[in-house]
């Protein structure tokens, strides 16, 4: 049996911590902002009559919102935090999204 009173933690076998974080907060709002913003966009183009076109066809839009915040966390996660460049490029996923959508449906 090994004497387990004789464990002794010196200053070389310190544990190392890393001191970086992962903060999801500001990718996560990106995508909802992109996500706000991309379902603006068919009101900007067809105007009013676009009400019509979501009454039976919600759900699909309203599904692109969960899949726009993870583009937008997993976006600025690959930019290492660099929020000009994660906005850019969560905002042209989100609008490619919603346009490939809004083109099957329209057929």
């Amino acid at each position: 049996m090994r004497n387990s009173q004789n464990i002794t933690i010196s200053r070389s076998d310190n544990i190392t911590t890393s001191d970086e974080t992962t903060w999801s907060l500001p990718g996560a709002a990106v995508g909802f902002v992109a996500w706000l913003l991309a379902l603006a966009t068919p009101f900007l183009i067809y105007g009013p009559n676009t009400l019509f076109f979501f009454l039976y066809t919600w759900p699909f839009f309203l599904a692109l919102m969960p899949v726009s915040v993870v583009v937008g966390i997993a976006l600025h996660s690959i930019v290492n935090g660099k929020l000009l460049y994660s906005i850019i490029l969560t905002a042209l996923t989100v609008v490619a999204m919603f346009g490939a959508l809004f083109m099957w449906l329209m057929g």
